[in-house]
């Protein structure tokens, strides 16, 4: 069967058609590249609404859909969807978070299930069999809460 089998880059990530259209924000997350005391162990790599998608089609020509992230690792990358998220500013009006702002969140909250791993490898590694977050991923999520640093929510209390 490996006759049959099509490789496709490891920069070429499988999406559900679904999401080919929507305006969700991409995060990719990044971990074990900051070294030294860091106080988090994931930082946000890269978080955009554009997005660029390859249609592939497997032997019984059935379409695949694929998202391209330029740079994608998966030994240190993880991407996630979000769509627009929303804060209360001071004066009690909703004002839309920024990429980096819901990056920040994302990571936040799924800090903990970050595996350690040593950030460099022999040529001749493989790529690890658990991915860098291994976070089960629920198919809905119907709420996440995440504490928003003190700074913030101070003015909202």
């Amino acid at each position: 069967m490996g006759i049959f089998l099509r490789r496709v880059p490891n920069h070429f990530l499988p999406i559900h058609a679904d999401n080919t259209t929507n305006k969700d924000w991409i995060i990719v997350l990044e971990a074990g590249t900051i070294v030294g005391p860091a106080p988090s162990k994931l930082r946000v790599a890269r978080a955009t609404q554009e997005r660029t998608i390859v249609r592939k089609y497997n032997i019984f020509l059935k379409a695949e859909h694929f998202l391209v992230v330029e740079g994608f690792n998966p030994r240190i990358h993880a991407v996630y969807f979000c769509p627009q998220l929303y804060r209360y500013d001071t004066e009690r009006k909703l004002v839309p978070l920024q990429g980096d702002e819901i990056g920040a969140l994302i990571a936040q909250s799924i800090e903990g299930d970050v595996n350690d791993r040593r950030p460099w490898y022999k040529p001749s590694d493989r790529l690890p069999e658990r991915p860098v977050v291994n976070v089960p991923s629920p198919n809905e999520f119907d709420t996440v809460v995440v504490e928003m640093p003190a700074t913030r929510n101070s003015a909202g209390a």
